[in-house]
């Protein structure tokens, strides 16, 4: 069994912030694979299913982000697993809108969530890092993160929901270039050739009949002393 964990911060007012890429990531995966039903538990939601041959929990703390580690220890130590079965997805301020990266282990580069969950189950869990982009300076950060999507942000935030659900399965499985592809075929299709084949110079036939000499005797006489 595993543990998808999506981080945000609980209740309408915060649901559409940058900071909650992590709880839409988890409700996509829900809606596409045939999740069961939210429910509260573990000082947050849950929801149960399969990914590929894998039993999933995924995971929303309603804890507030600051305080996220104290739903993700006790799910983890209810069902008596490890941090490697647990697999946080994060908003990434270090990365660009639509950029999406898999870590396992190291620090918490500053993010509150993660510096909660590191504090109550250690390090050695692995992260789904989901660009949201920087606002340039230190400063404005945090009004940054809390604050919603722009109406710009709409399409490369779907397309990278999407790639997260359709790489799901391969996320499950441990599987972490096939997940990356996944989301990169939805943020950046290849693109069909659209320009012609230039067309073939036209040449003579080299074995092409030669015309018949149709003149008359008096034509060809005439024509030979031309």
């Amino acid at each position: 069994m595993q543990i998808f964990v999506g981080l945000g911060n609980p209740g309408g007012k915060y649901a559409k912030n940058r900071h909650n890429i992590g709880f839409m990531a988890v409700d996509r995966i829900a809606e596409d694979h045939g999740f069961g039903p939210w429910r509260a538990r573990f000082q947050g939601e849950v929801s149960e299913g399969r990914l590929g041959g894998e039993k999933v929990l995924l995971l929303k703390p309603g804890t507030y982000m600051n305080l996220s580690g104290q739903s993700v220890g006790e799910a983890m130590r209810f069902f008596k697993l490890t941090p490697a079965d647990v697999t946080v997805l994060h908003d990434e301020l270090d990365l660009a809108p639509g950029k999406c990266r898999v870590k396992s282990g190291g620090g918490h580069a500053g993010h509150n969530g993660l510096r909660s969950i590191h504090q109550h189950i250690g390090e050695a869990y692995r992260r789904v890092r989901l660009g949201i982009g920087h606002p340039g300076r230190k400063e404005l950060v945090a009004g940054y993160v809390l604050h919603d999507f722009a109406k710009a942000d709409e399409t490369w935030l779907d397309d990278l929901l999407r790639g997260i659900s359709d790489g799901a399965k391969a996320l499950a499985e441990g599987d972490a270039s096939g997940f990356q592809n996944a989301v990169a075929l939805r943020v950046n299709p290849p693109r069909s050739s659209t320009t012609a084949k230039p067309a073939e110079p036209k040449t003579p036939a080299a074995d092409a009949e030669p015309r018949p000499d149709d003149r008359s005797p008096i034509q060809k006489l005439v024509d030979r002393f031309k």
